[in-house]
């Protein structure tokens, strides 16, 4: 049995500032520009029956204005006459006049239930376009950068079912044979979950191209569907195809081939309705799981393997827990009994003393932890000095109390943690999974077309930017830029819809619901001195314009 690695993010210390003072406000005028369009951008507002938060997260929150990153200067948005229209941005002068490179055949307000219309820049000759009906299409566009050769082509186009958005695709090369692949977002109904919202999600991985080389048609030769609860923060698929990776709130499964996706669905919310399969309790030293045996199981019944970092349970010749523990064990001394209360104790010794452990088994869920009284008490006696009842008792201390009033809304993070998963795209199994913990996602990236889109994380104050490397197996994760101090600003800025950075790394861009737009500046030097009054140092401040 194949067990997904139990990975984590490496920061690169060198591109971390510690002495980071704050960023200065700018009343620096940018510069703005406007354009009459003779027709509105295709909005679509959600509809009753989209009421949920992964609507909301999905469709609501959309962005319609599309960033060409073959092709920097270009942006694209597509109006309500169902034309693809095209602005060049030019910072030295205004904005291009916008000119129509393709028209959608179809009629969109002709469908009640249609989406928001999608594109994604596949390569810099290729484009995947969703109508917003269930249509997708594959367009070749020629050089987008050179007008004299752009001419957009219908490769493909297929219905595909219900309404869906484009969240991610790739173009693949292989001996001389191009296809396409794409990943499909959906909000499905679901009917029987009675507890839930009554939706799920649905992931699409669809895989365009010709099947032999003498036929000029592209098919689908591969549709795989996962399927989870909450709309993932981050989905992309790797450049060579042989993977997709996936940050979300909650995990996403692949649906069996030949599998009906609400049977699978069906399945997945009977076994959380289910009572835990065991309970497990941890110390600094040790780890107890409980399991409640049938009756009449004697000590013949049971088989328990310990390996250092694995763990083997069989009870009556069926498999009852297998799987790669969270961390190392002492194997030889761990032990197992069976209880008066016909249940069986298990006694796990930690190889890393004082090491908590947030999960049993990794990836496993059949479990409940049971958190004593007692171990929360010390946890929070531990954290005791962070925080004082008095006003700064010591303000002349090296290291003063952090006063319970001086803590800010924004430091509270309440959402429960994520986790990144990486799927092989030939076993539809996870490889690879990094529990985020506190490391809020804030936003996603494009900085080389050619890799997958970067993501940022909150850890401790700052931002900090990951650019994933599917071929690097020891490094998959690279930490490649960081935004001092901006996981703790944006955090107070309640209204924020669209949060970004510029591909060099040189600002990041918060956009309001309504009107502002606050842009924060890498540290540059300025042409003022400006001192730390308690160090007497010289200080480099990075300038927030808000518009």
């Amino acid at each position: 049995m194949e067990v997904a690695a139990n990975c984590s993010l490496r920061v690169k210390r060198p591109l971390l500032d510690p002495r980071f003072e704050g960023y200065k406000l700018s009343l620096e005028p940018l510069p703005c520009y406007q354009l009459e369009l003779d027709a509105a951008v295709a909005e679509v507002k959600l509809r009753d029956d989209q009421y949920t938060l992964e609507h909301m997260h999905a469709f609501g929150m959309y962005n319609y204005l599309h960033c060409d990153s073959w092709y920097q200067d270009s942006v694209y948005y597509i109006d309500t006459l169902g034309r693809i229209m095209n602005l060049t941005v030019m910072l030295d002068t205004a904005l291009g006049k916008p000119r129509e490179v393709f028209r959608l055949p179809t009629d969109l307000t002709a469908c009640d239930n249609r989406l928001c219309a999608s594109i994604h820049f596949t390569s810099s000759t290729w484009v995947t376009l969703s109508d917003g009906t269930g249509r997708l299409y594959v367009i070749g566009t020629g050089e987008r950068g050179n007008s004299a050769s752009e001419k957009w082509e219908i490769m493909f186009n297929e219905e595909l079912g219900d309404p869906f958005i484009i969240i991610h695709s790739i173009s693949l090369l292989n001996a001389e044979e191009r296809s396409i692949a794409t990943l499909l977002l959906r909000i499905e109904k679901e009917e029987l979950d009675m507890k839930g919202s009554g939706f799920y999600v649905s992931l699409e991985w669809v895989t365009i191209s010709k099947k032999n080389k003498d036929k000029k048609k592209y098919e689908i030769i591969k549709r795989d569907i996962l399927c989870g609860k909450s709309v993932p923060h981050y989905a992309a698929i790797e450049p060579d195809g042989n993977g997709l990776m996936i940050v979300s709130y909650k995990s996403f499964t692949f649906v069996q081939a030949g599998q009906d996706l609400e049977e699978n669905m069906d399945e997945d919310m009977s076994e959380k309705i289910k009572e835990p399969l065991y309970y497990w309790q941890q110390t600094e030293d040790d780890l107890t799981v409980t399991i409640r045996l049938p009756e009449d199981s004697t000590k013949e019944d049971i088989q328990v393997q310990f390996l250092p970092d694995h763990i083997n349970i069989v009870l009556k010749d069926h498999q009852f827990l297998e799987g790669k523990l969270y961390s190392s064990i002492d194997h030889e001394s761990s032990t197992w009994i069976i209880k008066e209360s016909n249940s069986l104790e298990i006694s796990l010794i930690k190889k890393n003393e004082g090491l908590t452990w947030p999960e049993l088994v990794v990836g496993d869920k059949q479990g409940e932890l049971i958190r004593d009284s007692a171990q929360c008490a010390a946890i929070a006696e531990r954290l005791m000095h962070l925080t004082s009842e008095e006003l700064n008792p010591n303000p002349d201390k090296e290291k003063p109390p952090c006063n319970a009033q001086e803590l800010e809304e924004c430091d509270i993070f309440f959402e429960e943690s994520s986790s990144l998963c990486r799927f092989d795209g030939s076993t539809l199994k996870t490889t690879h999974v990094v529990n985020l913990g506190s490391n809020q996602y804030l936003f996603s990236v494009i900085v080389d077309p050619k890799e997958m889109p970067c993501f940022c994380l909150r850890h401790d104050v700052d931002a900090l930017l990951w650019q994933p490397h599917s071929s690097k197996q020891d490094d998959m994760w690279e930490h490649i830029a960081t935004f001092n101090a901006l996981g703790y600003v944006q955090a107070s800025k309640r209204d924020k819809k669209f949060f970004a950075c510029a591909p060099n790394y040189s600002y990041a861009a918060l956009c309001e619901c309504l009107r502002r737009v606050f842009i924060y500046r890498q540290p540059a030097p300025m042409s003022t001195v400006l001192y730390n009054r308690k160090e007497g140092s010289s200080l480099s401040f990075a300038p927030a314009l808000a518009m």
